[in-house]
């Protein structure tokens, strides 16, 4: 069977479009689907079925994917790490989320880093999870920080970590508003209407992390738009420590400030929100021993982390 076939198939797989392997393969979408036609008579059985949008792989689709990809994945590895493995590193590529990935992933795996015989080259992407896990089937990244699970018998899933999300407000807001950190009398009903009054700052027009924390600790929807939105959490703590209003932020993240009085927390409920990650591979490249490493170290260093 051709592997030029092989990789075709595997790209249309992961990317569920015609189009989008086309452009991941640098070929024309009428050239994609001559490979895939013909690879269906080689085999003779159908391995996708055509949609409106995309394309849905058969059965037999998704059981030659899952023995096909990690070898061509492998064969991959080996093209671009050459074949003198013994004075070269090979090349981890790490997605995520930018603030959990430069706090928390990437200063565990810098340890991994070198050259010891068993250390990895180490490249990272930020991206949301949809664009993380796209990245991850296509072939992009070789492991994937996300909260969102993934479907599919395609990429394989671990629970990674616990995130604790915090309401904070610079100290003067919760003078302002008239109950600290200690009010723990202030009815949760009553904190909310308060709350109403205190500017918002987040990372997207949509509040996600405000209307989650509102939905879950107040059964409610905020009413205050975002006054200042800026798309990286770390940017929304400073502007937080600067008072510009209150916003809900992972306690990794604010520890330090909370520590040092530059923030309070607004209201500390019985069972916090917690948002999850997940650590990410495409199924069978744990095969691969810098991949399998990594893995395992982050997991390790996880556990440190809640």
């Amino acid at each position: 069977m051709d592997l030029a076939l092989l990789r075709t198939f595997v790209t249309v797989h992961r990317a569920g479009s015609f189009t989008r392997a086309a452009a991941l393969l640098g070929l024309s979408q009428p050239a994609v689907t001559s490979q895939i036609r013909t690879l269906e008579r080689q085999l003779g059985r159908p391995l996708f079925l055509r949609q409106a949008r995309g394309v849905t792989p058969t059965t037999i689709g998704d059981e030659l994917a899952h023995k096909a990809a990690p070898h061509l994945d492998a064969l991959v590895e080996i093209t671009e790490t050459g074949l003198d493995d013994e004075s070269s590193l090979r090349t981890l590529h790490l997605a995520g989320p930018p603030e959990f990935t430069a706090e928390r992933a990437l200063p565990a795996l810098t340890e991994l880093t070198g050259e010891d015989g068993q250390g990895f080259a180490l490249r990272a992407s930020f991206g949301n999870a949809e664009e993380t896990l796209e990245g991850l089937a296509a072939g992009h990244h070789d492991l994937a920080i996300c909260t969102a699970r993934p479907r599919g018998a395609l990429l394989t899933a671990s629970t990674l970590c616990d995130e604790e999300h915090v309401l904070v407000a610079a100290p003067r807001w919760a003078d302002q508003i008239g109950f600290k950190e200690s009010a723990e009398n202030v009815p949760a009903a009553k904190r909310a209407s308060v709350l109403e009054n205190v500017p918002v700052v987040e990372v997207h027009e949509s509040l996600p992390f405000v209307s989650r924390y509102w939905a879950s600790v107040f059964d409610s929807r905020p009413a205050a738009p975002g006054t200042v939105v800026v798309p990286d959490l770390r940017a929304v703590l400073a502007c937080t420590i600067a008072g510009a209003g209150l916003a809900v932020l992972p306690r990794y993240l604010c520890a330090v400030a909370l520590e040092r009085g530059d923030i309070v927390a607004l209201h500390e409920p019985t069972v916090p929100p917690l948002r999850t990650y997940f650590l990410v591979v495409r199924t069978g490249t744990l095969a691969m021993p810098h991949i399998a490493r990594a893995h395992e170290w982050l997991l390790r260093a996880a556990a440190d982390w809640c």
